[in-house]
Formats: structure tokens, C-alpha cells, sequence
């Protein structure tokens, strides 16, 4: 199958929980929707903490977990399931939608307005008080049970009138938005995940800020957390700030010359 899937195993362990700092309610949002049987929805940019949150959430709630990186060509049968040929006979092979139904798991689908326009069609039965997910290939109609929770998420910033969700979706999902996290918060967050003295952390989420006030100017995207982390591990690690920086946060935002050395100059100025 073309769909890119991980399996998180079920009955984590409290000391295998991904680490996540909540920054809101966040939190006790996503239990609730979970023992209510509701599905949700997360937005937010690029490398701000969604699929760490949901892999976070799920170890926290003890379900396995399947993730799908949404694209171009995942179609409603990656998600769900098709026949296949093995040893000359033909069987079916449940996709990750499917398997996550059948065993009470969290489904995530990342990006899911990357997907194709039929994986939405066939999201809706188990989005509203039906809870199912009928297989017409092989005639079944699975009712998910309550350990199974959909879990969908999408960046705004990279909508467009091609690619992003119709109402009638987006209104069958309850909804979180994500940001960045203060930068106090993500000062520690840093440290935590690089292993980077939080005093050394300070200046580069300083500068990160600095480089997110740049986004729809000559920016299509600030530098994520995500890339904070790589850029401290790096300097954890020996290598010195500049390039550090520069490999992590100057030369993932942009390929165009002129643009980087603006770039460095905004972290020249804001590090002193």
C-alpha cells in the first residue's frame, strides 16, 4: 500500500510515553473527546507539537496508534484495504483506517488535505453518531468500537481553494487549534528534547521568534520547534552556534540567496 504508516504499541507504559509539555487544555480536551467517542481535529503549522501530541495522548490513554502521512496519491483503498495476491491465491489486507477500527486503536491521518477528495467520503460514516466503516469489497459494515478514535490534522497556512476541507468535514470534528508554544514553555520544551543547558536555549528561541515575525513576508513559514530541537542538539552535540543555526534554522526556510543572508543578518542582530 501506498499509505505510509507507523503502529504504536497497545498498554504503553507510563515510562514510554512520548514527552509533551501541554501549553493549554489541550490535554483534557482530547481525553474528553476520547471517552466520548468524538472525532477531532488538529491545526496548527509545520513542526509545532501535533503528532508528538497525538502519540503523547495515545501512550497517556493506553491505545495503539497508527499513523498516516497524507499525499497526493493516498487514496480511500490505502486507508481502508484490497485484495492482493499471495502465493497464487487472492486475500484481503485491511489498510490502517480499517485495522485501527477492527481493534479499537487511534487512527491519525496527518496533512489529511493532502489526501485525495474520496478518503473524506469514506471518513463520514465513522464521524457522526453512526460510528461505522462499511467495506464494500468484501460486504462488511464494521461498528468501531470505544477504544477507536479518528484523529485528523492539516496545516492552515498552506490552504488553498484545490486542498483544503469542505464544511460539511470540517463541522463533523471537534477542533484544536496549535501554535508555538510561549517562549518560556518552549525554552523548556528545547532543553528537554536537545539536552541543551535551558540558559543556552534562551537566545535561539529568541531568534526563532524573531524569524517567525518574517512569515508572509519573505517567509512561507517561521522556523518550527521541531527545527529549535535539531538546531540545540547540534550545539549539545560540539558543533558551534553559527553553524548550527545556519544548518537548522536559516537554510531549511529558504533556497533563495539574497533571502538567507537577510536571514543571518536578522540572527546577527537579535544574537548580538
Amino acid at each position: 500500500m501506498s499509505a505510509a504508516v507507523s503502529g504504536q504499541a497497545a498498554g504503553t507504559p507510563p515510562a514510554a510515553v512520548p514527552f509533551y509539555a501541554p501549553v493549554g487544555d489541550e490535554v483534557a480536551l482530547f481525553e474528553h473527546a476520547f471517552r466520548n467517542r468524538l472525532p477531532l481535529l488538529l491545526k496548527g503549522p509545520t513542526g509545532c507539537g501535533k503528532t508528538r501530541f497525538v502519540a503523547h495522548m495515545a501512550a497517556r490513554l493506553g491505545r495503539r496508534l497508527y499513523t498516516v502521512a497524507c499525499h497526493d496519491d493516498l487514496t480511500a483503498a490505502d486507508l481502508t484495504g484490497r485484495y492482493l495476491l499471495k502465493g497464487g491465491d487472492t486475500v484481503w489486507v485491511d489498510g490502517p483506517l480499517t485495522r485501527a477500527v477492527r481493534e479499537g486503536a487511534i487512527c491519525y491521518l496527518d496533512e489529511v488535505v493532502e489526501a485525495r477528495k474520496d478518503v473524506t467520503v469514506v471518513l463520514h460514516p465513522l464521524t457522526d453518531d453512526r460510528r461505522v466503516l462499511p467495506l464494500e469489497r468484501t460486504g462488511e459494515l464494521l461498528e468501531a468500537p470505544p477504544g477507536f478514535m479518528l484523529v485528523v490534522s492539516y496545516n492552515p497556512g498552506y490552504q488553498n481553494v484545490l486542498k483544503g476541507l469542505k464544511p460539511s468535514t470540517r463541522q463533523r470534528f471537534l477542533a484544536l487549534d496549535f501554535g508555538f508554544p510561549p517562549p518560556d514553555a518552549e525554552t523548556a520544551i528545547v532543553s528537554q528534547e536537545s539536552g541543551l543547558p535551558r540558559d543556552r536555549c534562551v537566545p535561539l528561541v529568541r531568534l526563532a521568534g524573531a524569524l517567525r515575525d518574517l512569515k508572509g513576508q519573505d517567509l512561507e513559514e517561521g522556523v518550527s520547534t521541531r527545527l529549535l530541537v535539531y538546531c540545540a542538539t547540534l550545539i549539545a552535540g560540539g558543533m558551534k552556534p553559527a553553524q548550527a543555526i545556519r544548518a537548522a534554522m536559516i537554510e531549511p526556510l529558504s533556497d533563495e540567496p539574497d533571502v538567507k543572508q537577510a536571514l543571518l543578518r536578522v540572527a546577527e542582530i537579535t544574537l548580538g
